[in-house]
């Protein structure tokens, strides 16, 4: 990986002082009574006071992946077919 392809860091909104940068860290996050951890999850974490801000498009991903209804076939409604007015062949008019 060059250096031109790591994002630049970014100073920290809680504490001003610092400045956060990407790291991969492990994550946990709960699903119902099991803790889940995810290792090399990206986040970006602050060098002074350590708060951390998760990737959003990766924490996205995760909740999809963890979703219990990942992978299941998804039912497509039954939508009642319509009667459409046919077209009637009115008269020419008079003139």
């Amino acid at each position: 990986m060059s250096d031109s392809t790591i994002p630049e860091p970014v100073p920290c909104h809680e504490c001003s002082a610092g400045m956060m940068h990407l790291r991969y860290i492990t994550y946990f996050t709960w699903l119902g009574e099991e803790l889940i951890t995810v290792q090399n999850f990206p986040a970006w974490v602050c060098d002074v006071c350590g708060h951390r801000r998760y990737d959003e498009k990766s924490i996205s991903w995760l909740a999809m992946l963890l979703n219990p209804d990942a992978g299941k076939p998804t039912e497509l409604k039954h939508v009642p077919h319509r009667n459409r007015p046919r077209p009637t062949s009115h008269p020419p008019a008079e003139s």
